[in-house]
């Protein structure tokens, strides 16, 4: 038996609607323009009416059309970060620095498995660095300095072989800075002013989570 005229509409209208919705990278972006104060319209342009972000301004694409670049440093922003971040899956370059973002880092954005440079330095970000950016293998430049950041220094960090840059000066981490893998050749005034930071650990003698209780 034929299905009903209004099914017949029902159908039509939902898979003509121009939306964003359908795509999951658009719905993330846009889960963090709602999570954001924007006194300077920067995410003016972000209408989830579209079928993806890619002509949105401060986002960049690849030739598929999915998203790489995240722009939106020095743009006079608040709020909070999502987890909804971490369906970026071809996301490279992160850029959010000197903002007023507040909150904690997301675990989730130890999914961005394609991630070069995360950039949230100058914010008022708090809590603990997440582990979970260990499993950033492609990450180059980690740059968290001029936080509000408590906690140690995840030593899943030492297995990123990639990074070059690692800069968490002037927050508040406590233990002891790593001294192996990338760890070895970051300059100390990466991880100054951290006043309760001890200075490089001694392997076999010194445990990393000193003064972290």
């Amino acid at each position: 038996m034929a299905a009903p005229i209004w099914v017949w509409a029902f159908c039509l209208a939902i898979t003509s609607l121009p939306s964003v919705l359908g795509n999951s990278e658009g719905d993330a972006l846009y889960t963090l323009r709602r999570s954001l104060t924007d006194p300077e319209n920067v995410l003016q342009s972000w209408d989830p009416t579209l079928v993806n972000p890619c002509t949105w301004f401060h986002i960049t694409c690849n030739q598929d059309n999915r998203v790489t670049r995240v722009d939106l440093g020095n743009s006079n922003l608040s709020g909070h970060l999502v987890p909804e971040l971490g369906r970026l899956q071809h996301l490279q370059y992160l850029e959010l620095y000197k903002n007023n973002i507040q909150g904690t880092i997301p675990t989730e954005l130890g999914n961005l498995k394609s991630l070069i440079s995360l950039d949230l330095y100058n914010n008022n970000i708090s809590g603990t660095i997440p582990p979970s950016l260990g499993k950033l293998k492609s990450l180059v430049f980690l740059r968290l300095n001029d936080n509000r950041l408590t906690g140690p220094i995840p030593r899943e960090l030492v297995g990123v072989s990639s990074l070059k840059v690692v800069d968490v000066s002037n927050n508040d981490l406590c233990g002891t800075i790593p001294t192996s893998g990338p760890f070895e050749h970051i300059p100390l005034n990466n991880f100054e002013k951290n006043p309760r930071l001890e200075g490089p650990e001694l392997l076999g003698l010194a445990s990393y989570d000193t003064n972290c209780s």
